[in-house]
């Protein structure tokens, strides 16, 4: 083997390293994760600073990385060539072509993207230096390259959309929860996050015929008795009907060191404050904050009480349910027999369909209002209706709706 040859080898050699190292960059760049690079550069680990800003402006290092891939991949060939015709004449251009075509693929593309898909971090840290010396080696073809790009973008009517949607951040959430980065809670409390500026306070509202309110003229006396009976820290107040809500009564406020305040309920009451059913409870957190207060009252699109929406009802809207001392466990559906459930009505609609894997499009909140729109009417005592594999009965009702409902499911063959 002259001279010559063996020059030629180790420049094809080192070509290879070089391809090798470019591709293996590119995916390095390409699958890391900048949470946990930011939190290594936090740390001052000089490297992953200069991988995360070489990763902010991923347009130049990505020419960079093709124009260096590019020039040592058609230098390789060319030496192929020479090399080859030089020792097996005419075939030889047949033979650096097949030879150089697998030993790319193999060695310069395949295995470095393979083990730069595996710890893309610890590689984009190891190939910064070189990389970042690269750009400004190739500033002004980058620049060429960038302006190049504008106008084709512009002749296309390209746009670049890199806000995560919230369908992507959720199923960001859910690969995350099934690496095992976060628990099932953890998890959840994330997906609540995401999903709370989408629900509304008829979401989460406790309706009308469930809150407490008195008339302004009823006596301190019966208000007391109120009080101790509901377990409430507050209590709305109204003149005429419920419609008309004027105020809301604390209990600190209402109690003094020495029993029952003299002062008049007017005067202890503060005043109510007014959101419409479709606000999003984030805007509601925001007038609570600002009103610091814990309570709003819901009003229909006829000016009407539509029911309360309480800073607990939205902060179990992130965290799940919050229990005190005076709560009491209430069991939304109890299993009679195999097939059969009592259920109750103001069980939340999308609770209920869960449950019982229905896919319903209605508007109703709650089980009570399905059935009502079911059955086109008041429900009433033995009212039934039968939908897909279930078959529901009204077993009570309170103020006009149905409070508790036997689910009977019959048991598909598949099942």
């Amino acid at each position: 083997m002259t001279n010559d040859t063996i020059i030629q080898v180790v420049i094809i050699v080192f070509l290879i390293i070089m391809s090798a190292y470019f591709s293996a960059t590119e995916t390095a760049f390409s699958s890391l994760n900048r949470t946990r690079m930011k939190t290594l550069a936090e740390k001052g680990d000089n490297k992953a600073i200069l991988a995360l800003k070489l990763s902010d402006s991923y347009d130049k290092l990505l020419s960079t990385i093709l124009i260096g891939n590019n020039i040592v991949n058609i230098g390789m060939a060319s030496l192929g060539t020479v090399l080859f015709v030089r020792l097996y004449g005419d075939i030889g251009a047949t033979i650096s072509t097949i030879v150089i075509t697998v030993v790319v693929l193999i060695f310069g593309e395949i295995t470095p993207k393979s083990i730069a898909k595996d710890c893309p971090e610890q590689f984009a840290m190891f190939s910064s230096p070189f990389i970042n010396s690269l750009i400004y080696i190739l500033t002004p073809l980058n620049f060429l390259f960038s302006m190049w790009k504008k106008l084709v973008a512009k002749v296309l009517n390209l746009e670049s959309d890199t806000k995560m949607s919230q369908e992507e951040l959720l199923m960001l959430v859910e690969e995350v929860q099934q690496d095992g980065s976060i628990d099932k809670k953890e998890g959840e409390l994330l997906r609540n996050a995401i999903e709370f500026t989408e629900r509304d306070a008829e979401d989460i509202l406790t309706h009308r015929v469930d809150m407490e309110a008195v008339p302004l003229d009823r006596t301190k006396e019966e208000i007391a008795k109120i009080f101790a009976e509901s377990k409430y820290s507050r209590i709305l107040v109204y003149e005429e009907d419920v419609d008309h809500i004027v105020g809301v009564i604390h209990l600190k406020d209402f109690y003094t060191e020495s029993g029952i305040t003299d002062k008049p309920i007017e005067e202890i009451m503060t005043p109510p404050i007014f959101i419409m059913k479709n606000e999003k409870i984030n805007s509601i957190l925001l007038k609570l904050q600002k009103a610091k207060s814990h309570l709003t009252v819901v009003i229909d699109e006829y000016g009407g009480t539509y029911g309360i929406v309480t800073m607990e009802d939205i902060l179990e809207e992130l965290v799940g349910e919050i229990w005190d001392e005076h709560d009491e466990e209430n069991e939304v559906y109890h299993k009679v027999s195999p097939n059969t459930y009592t259920v109750d009505g103001s069980t939340d609609m999308v609770d209920f369909c869960e449950l019982f894997h229905l896919d319903v499009e209605t508007e109703a909140v709650s089980l009570s209002g399905w059935l009502m729109e079911q059955l086109g009417k008041i429900p009433e005592v033995n009212d039934a209706i039968d939908y897909e594999n279930l078959s529901l009965k009204v077993l009570l009702t309170d103020n006009h709706r149905a409070s508790l409902v036997e689910v009977k499911k019959e048991i598909l063959p598949n099942q």
